[in-house]
């Protein structure tokens, strides 16, 4: 990833495109070693209904991923402040982890990711844009409440996971325990929660991804 710092605005602009499509269409390396298992997994004993449960999703945590990838490099590209802009590349970065951990557990599920990727980051990267130019402190705050929808919608998730799939669970629950970090730096840095009627869209947004990417 190339330090936006030293680009022009339309270098960054095209450094941030060439980013998105490593997103959608590339292969993902992790920086951190995938989560496993502290006591030995039993995945291979799952049923093909708890598989198949498992691939779903693993699938919908991968869409979010893409979604945060495109979320942050649009509001890195919005705004001014280069302090905040490394802050939201940072989290990229973090999150890139989770999109490459993600990709490998669903392919070991014998699953495949979303078939509309490309959609669900255009469309994450145009709200990511909307938020951005809302001002730094709305930006921030609209990190905020992302990742604590995204800590409720993990919690979910280990909730509905099968018991015996404990490699997927370790993951899960890494991937939470950034998304609460990433909130707790968000609102360290200064970021204001958004109304609650953006509140609502929000949710009513993620609901709309989570149940479509649980399918397709």
């Amino acid at each position: 990833m190339t330090p936006l710092r030293h680009l022009t605005p339309l270098d960054r602009w095209f450094d941030l495109a060439e980013q998105g499509l490593r997103t959608v269409w590339g292969t993902h390396h992790a920086q951190r070693p995938l989560p496993r298992a502290v006591t030995p997994d039993q995945g291979g004993l799952l049923d093909v209904d708890d598989r198949k449960l498992s691939a779903a999703l693993m699938r919908v945590n991968h869409v979010g991923e893409v979604c945060a990838q495109a979320l942050y490099l649009a509001q890195a590209g919005t705004t001014r402040n280069e302090t905040l802009r490394e802050h939201f590349l940072t989290a990229a970065r973090e999150e890139a982890d989770h999109l490459a951990w993600t990709s490998e557990r669903v392919a070991e599920l014998g699953g495949r990711t979303s078939l509309i990727n490309p959609l669900w980051f255009a469309g994450a990267f145009a709200i990511g844009l909307v938020a951005g130019r809302s001002g730094d402190r709305s930006s921030l705050g609209f990190v905020i409440e992302t990742e604590r929808q995204v800590e409720q919608h993990l919690d979910s998730h280990l909730s509905r996971l099968p018991a015996r799939d404990q490699d997927s669970r370790a993951i899960v629950t890494a991937m939470r325990d950034d998304e609460v970090r990433h909130a707790k730096a968000a609102e360290a840095a200064g970021g204001v929660a958004p109304p609650t009627p953006v509140q609502w869209l929000m949710r009513a947004a993620a609901k709309v991804m989570t149940t479509t990417a649980h399918r397709i």
